[in-house]
């Protein structure tokens, strides 16, 4: 079949665009898959560089750019002409925008695909019900939260008008499905991206490093772990480095370098700024341990399942997706209270200073990861765009 994706795609700085990296890189192996047509905010210049001969081939279509107001239509005047058997959207409520209108109107473009005719998947990362906006930084008041929900409840109605609606974590499912009473949800783990041979679990006679990897400024925001660190430090009288991997969050630039100039005091921190996707197994590899320096979530980590695939043990907290994750896929993290310095220190302080139980921990987290590889995701959603294909073509034969 010839399957089209809407997504970002490296080098895009757009949210998904490595999931997307992942997912193209092991369905193009899939047997049944013939050609995959990316519907992206980058070139086909800037997409090559990032695809190699292995698979099927790769027709790049650029038809969209974040906060393009006429991304709705772009988007279906492209996958009229390409005419894929079936289009994949890996969407979250931010996708095509961080400004409310061009957001909002991104997020039709599953419904009119479907209204063409053309067999439609929606991945959605996240989901309203399951986000403390406040935490998460997109409301700081009771009113405008009543607002946002409200329009977010509107949105997922009408992403829920796809074929068929993919989400990453169990909990999801139950929600759309008592919410809005809809019976075409499907769940499809997030899978880990790259899965090594043999991770060094026991990280003996390696410089100890506390690795933080995103997009700051939201809800991710690491001044608790410098702070954190500096106590880990005078507590166990280790000499850790602090690395930050990452850039700015879309909606707090600058963010960054306010922290650098606030704690430029402060040995051993490491801002590394974008890290390239061929860089990401050496910032893992090299990492002791991972840390989630989170106020709240909003949709399954892909960072906890990074940190899983190279075999690392995680300091996190005890709060929303990760939890879920901890519940449903079986990874295990040192937990802590958010916002909360001196409970962090308590958690890296505990597995710095005891080398079985975070040797043990790094296992469990290899073994949840290694249950859900991108392959196996990919032909989960080879077989859901067959059951869908299916349906659509008994579903013409009784009305011929």
């Amino acid at each position: 079949m010839k399957v089209g994706i809407v997504t970002s795609f490296p080098p895009s700085k757009v949210t998904l665009n490595e999931y997307a990296y992942h997912l193209v890189k092991h369905m193009r192996q899939h047997q049944e898959v013939s050609e995959i047509i990316l519907f992206t905010d980058v070139s086909e210049t800037e997409a090559k560089v990032h695809l190699d001969d292995q698979g099927c081939s790769v027709t790049v279509v650029p038809c969209w750019k974040f906060n393009g107001v006429a991304n709705l239509f772009t988007i279906a005047k492209a996958i009229r002409k390409m005419k894929p058997d079936t289009v994949l959207y890996n969407l979250q409520f931010m996708k095509f925008g961080d400004r409310k209108i061009p957001a909002a109107l991104g997020l039709f473009s599953p419904w009119m695909t479907r209204l063409s005719g053309i067999p439609t998947v929606v991945l959605i990362h996240n989901i309203l019900e399951a986000v403390d906006l406040n935490s998460a930084g997109f409301s700081n008041n009771a009113f405008k939260t009543r607002i946002l929900n409200a329009i977010g409840k509107l949105l997922t109605r009408v992403v829920l008008k796809a074929d068929k609606v993919a989400v990453t974590i169990k909990d999801y499912v139950h929600m759309l499905q008592s919410n809005y009473l809809a019976n075409h949800i499907e769940l499809i783990p997030h899978g880990t991206f790259e899965i090594p041979d043999s991770p060094d679990f026991e990280m003996k006679d390696r410089p100890i490093k506390l690795m933080t990897f995103g997009k700051f400024g939201t809800y991710k925001k690491v001044e608790t772990l410098i702070e954190a660190g500096v106590i880990a430090r005078r507590q166990t009288g280790l000499p850790m480095e602090i690395v930050i991997a990452g850039t700015d969050n879309p909606n707090t630039p600058g963010y960054l370098d306010s922290v650098k100039e606030k704690y430029k005091h402060v040995p051993m921190i490491n801002f590394t700024g974008y890290v390239e996707e061929q860089d990401v197994p050496r910032i893992f590899d090299e990492s002791t341990v991972v840390i989630f320096p989170y106020t709240s979530t909003t949709g399954s980590s892909g960072v906890l399942h990074q940190a899983g695939s190279y075999g690392k043990a995680v300091v996190m907290p005890n709060l929303g997706d990760l939890a879920r994750l901890v519940e449903d896929e079986g990874y295990q993290g040192e937990f802590f209270e958010p916002d909360n310095a001196f409970s962090m220190a308590q958690g890296i302080c505990k597995l710095m200073t005891d080398s079985r139980y975070r040797t043990q921990m790094a296992q469990a987290n290899f073994k949840a990861a290694t249950a859900y590889p991108m392959s196996r995701i990919a032909d989960m959603y080879v077989q859901t765009f067959k059951a869908i294909d299916g349906r659509t073509a008994e579903m013409e034969r009784a009305a011929a």
